[in-house]
């Protein structure tokens, strides 16, 4: 695992986590969800690096250990800092990779896709990418309250640390490891996400006016859909159900994948997640 700095267009540095940069199979650029991290991405990179693919798992703007401007959550500037990722990985002068996201983070991938076509070879959309939350939400005030993030600042380490194993006992050590990366350690011993509360607020307003379905007959490379089955959030569920119905209808290429769990699928299940990406790189995966 090395760690590497790139610089966006508009001075924000990127932080990077990468792995087997020389390996011989086509690339992965691994992208996170909101208020997340590159770290949660740390199962799946691992394997898939092992298998022989030169991978990188980014901080997107705001969070882990990039720059935290207060602008440029907007799907235009995000996606630009992809591209920058990949100019920086030499990653676009023929070795052109998958690009995988979670939750915001494939809405952001699916964006990058339809915005630069030229830019990867395939997306793999991992409980994400469909996301419509004005069909999820009245209004934005309503999805507003109902998506804030709750007051963890002033949490002590050991209380998060106990409370994400608690309601993970199934999650592997990386999957754990990855999301109390999610938070800085004070000097005090107490917790504060690296994700600013006003970030994240831009952020979610703007996944809240952002629209996939617009974006599906703009994407022209093949895509992975991996929703995640999780019975316990039926009314979510039935919702997730209908946005990636409308995704396979939409997209010209696409194979969808349930999985019984998390949201956080990468995190839950690095082998399967890790083995799927690897499959959809092969030139046989795609009908």
């Amino acid at each position: 695992m090395e760690h590497r700095s790139v610089k966006t267009g508009d001075g924000t540095e990127l932080h990077l986590i990468t792995r087997g940069l020389d390996g011989p199979l086509a690339p992965v650029l691994l992208v996170h969800g909101l208020a997340s991290n590159a770290r949660l991405w740390d199962g799946v990179s691992k394997r898939l690096s092992a298998a022989g693919h030169p991978v990188a798992a980014v901080d997107q703007r705001g969070h882990g250990h990039s720059g935290k401007p207060d602008s440029g959550y907007d799907f235009a500037t995000l996606t630009d800092d992809l591209i920058a990722v990949v100019g920086d990985l030499g990653w676009d002068d023929g070795r052109i990779p998958l690009a995988a996201g979670q939750s915001w983070g494939a809405n952001v991938i699916l964006e990058l896709a339809a915005r630069h076509p030229e830019v990867t070879s395939g997306l793999a959309l991992v409980d994400g990418g469909t996301i419509e939350l004005a069909g999820r939400f009245a209004d934005w005030p309503t999805c507003e309250v109902a998506l804030a993030p709750p007051p963890l600042i002033g949490t002590s380490a050991a209380a998060f640390e106990h409370l994400i194993r608690t309601h993970h006992p199934d999650w592997p050590e990386d999957g754990i490891t990855g999301t109390l990366a999610n938070m800085e350690v004070l000097e005090d011993g107490t917790i504060r996400p690296w994700l600013s509360r006003a970030n994240h607020m831009k952020i979610l307003r703007n996944l809240w006016e952002h629209r996939p379905a617009s974006r599906y007959p703009l994407v022209k490379v093949p895509v992975l859909l991996l929703p995640a089955d999780d019975p316990t959030s039926p009314r979510w569920l039935a919702g997730k159900r209908d946005e990636v119905s409308r995704a396979t209808t939409g997209l010209t290429r696409s194979l969808t994948r349930w999985i019984e769990g998390d949201h956080d699928l990468h995190a839950q299940h690095p082998d399967l997640v890790a083995e799927l990406i690897h499959d959809a790189t092969g030139p046989s995966f795609f009908p």
